[in-house]
């Protein structure tokens, strides 16, 4: 008896002095000696920021990222390679280590090139991932396509006949030679794409009115009716359209093509109801019955004031990113804020305005949109083309053999669709550096001395591609191919300021990721190593 509890003690003995006891965020914890603080801290919960930490491999302390404060010594600690301590009192928070992060990261973003959307989708009023759309026609998936572009344009067919085109003008392949045709492209897909099947809404028990019938209003409707609310639109005119149908010529638009697509907005489930005036006393009855109202016509900016609206000379007086005006349950978009002619920015507004709307019902903080860090490095310069050119093809832009009017076939868009350069990031999301970066809303130019790196692509490899450029040097590769003993794998090459990661005597990429390839670019922080096929 004696003895076994002698074993007793001194086993809970040793196993207290395996032990320790400290602090994060004023939570005591107890950790197991040689615990990482990081590794305490999550198994609290908390999750540090962290560029070149990789649960495979050993700490490597170089993105200085994951600082915390040490309260008993004032110091900032990389919590990845610092040991718990006992009668630690760690920080994770506190405002010296945010700003701490924020130069690291400001500090990754100096030597980082490349942009995480296109230019050509930053351009577009309507936000729409252009590059995606354009792989999904190269590839003959059409219907593939007009889902993706129904995501942010309600009416692809209208408006590929009649958008300026913003989009082509930040084009990278105008650059080059000629901007892609984006606008006729994604007139085929309208065109041509089978309508995505709405099926599994959840309702909610909301209403929304949409006064106006134009082309914010209807987008305003789709996107608010795909998200479970009920959506009643409403017109003065007996058939949607608004100025899509009274002021363009059948020529450009053909009303079969509008009322197609019309068509569909109304199959997702919005009510319509035409031939309808929207008085001062049908406007509070509105506002009475629905849970909120979205005034998305021209009619009432005339005379705000009668409707209990604040205005200026332009139109009705909305929050620029919310959409809200000074009647919290009330939200303005399209010609109902200013006159415009471009359908694409009244279409965009009507997709923005549905989520101010949801976030409004929810009574959550009115954001509008959400909208992550962009990483943006400008214009290509003429020894980049070819760089790019290696994931495109070298044609010139391609006309409609039949004329405009009569739009591509589809040997002409998916040879046209082929022109685009891929010019989005691959990892756009699920990039380490691009959400941490828009959590701590840092200052991309901040450290900028000097002209950017010219970027360069290694894509001779079956399934992935490496952008050096876009490489912070975190080390997960080199770290992770001398694990899976790679017979070359990364290393790096260089030294000081000019050390680069790459394959080791100018070996091919194929060779240097002959089995970790996709593990390797699975664990890449940035994009620089990513798979081919996103």
């Amino acid at each position: 008896m004696w003895g076994s509890s002698c074993i007793e003690f001194y086993q809970v003995s040793s196993i207290n002095e395996m032990m320790i006891k400290l602090k994060i965020n004023n939570t005591e914890i107890q950790v197991e000696k040689g615990t990482s603080v990081m590794k305490a801290a999550q198994q609290m919960g908390i999750d540090i920021p962290n560029m070149c930490w990789n649960d495979e491999l050993e700490h490597f302390t170089s993105c200085m990222l994951c600082m915390v404060k040490d309260t008993n010594t004032g110091k900032l600690l990389p919590s990845c390679s610092m040991q718990a301590v006992d009668g630690m009192d760690i920080l994770t928070d506190e405002d010296e280590v945010i700003e701490s992060r924020k130069t690291a990261l400001e500090l990754l973003l100096s030597e980082h090139v490349g942009d995480c959307e296109a230019p050509c989708q930053v351009a577009c009023p309507a936000h729409m991932d252009i590059p995606k759309m354009n792989r999904l026609i190269a590839a003959d998936k059409l219907d593939k396509a007009l889902e993706v572009v129904k995501r942010d344009i309600a009416l692809p067919a209208v408006l590929g006949r009649i958008c300026p085109a913003p989009c082509e003008g930040a084009c990278h392949r105008k650059t080059v030679d000629e901007p892609v045709s984006i606008c006729l492209l994604k007139r085929f897909v309208g065109d041509n794409g089978v309508e995505p099947e709405i099926s599994n809404i959840q309702k909610t028990g909301k209403k929304v009115a949409v006064i106006g019938a134009g082309p914010a209003g209807m987008a305003a409707a789709y996107y608010l009716q795909l998200r479970g609310i009920q959506v009643k639109l409403i017109d003065k005119n007996m058939k949607a359209g608004g100025m899509l149908r009274t002021a363009i010529t059948d020529e450009v638009l053909p009303k079969e093509v509008l009322d197609k697509e019309i068509n569909a907005i109304l199959k997702a489930g919005v009510l319509f109801e035409g031939g309808k005036d929207v008085s001062r006393k049908e406007f509070e009855r509105l506002k009475s019955e629905y849970d909120a109202v979205v005034v998305a016509t021209g009619a009432i900016k005339e005379n705000p004031e009668d409707f209990g609206l604040k205005s200026s000379d332009k139109g009705i007086e909305a929050d620029r990113s919310t959409y809200q005006t000074s009647d919290a349950k009330v939200f303005a978009i399209g010609n109902a804020l200013r006159s415009s002619r471009l359908a694409i920015r009244s279409v965009g507004q009507g997709k923005e305005v549905a989520y101010s709307v949801i976030q409004y019902l929810k009574k959550e903080k009115v954001k509008g949109e959400p909208r992550l860090f962009n990483s943006r490095f400008g214009r290509l310069v003429a020894g980049e083309f070819a760089e790019y050119l290696k994931e495109s093809v070298d044609e010139k832009r391609k006309s409609p053999a039949n004329g405009v009017q009569a739009g591509f076939t589809k040997e002409e868009a998916i040879a046209e669709a082929k022109r685009c350069l891929h010019c989005d990031c691959r990892a756009i999301n699920d990039c380490k550096l691009r959400e941490y970066s828009d959590r701590y809303a840092v200052d991309q130019k901040r450290f900028k001395t000097s002209e950017r790196r010219s970027i360069t692509k290694q894509i001779n490899h079956g399934s992935v591609v490496y952008e050096p450029q876009k490489c912070i040097k975190c080390g997960i590769c080199v770290r992770l191919t001398e694990r899976y003993t790679e017979r070359f794998g990364f290393t790096y090459i260089g030294r000081g300021f000019d050390v680069v990661i790459g394959v080791p005597f100018n070996e091919e990429l194929e060779k240097g990721l002959t089995k970790t390839a996709e593990r390797v670019a699975k664990a890449c922080p940035t994009g620089a190593i990513s798979l081919k096929n996103k």
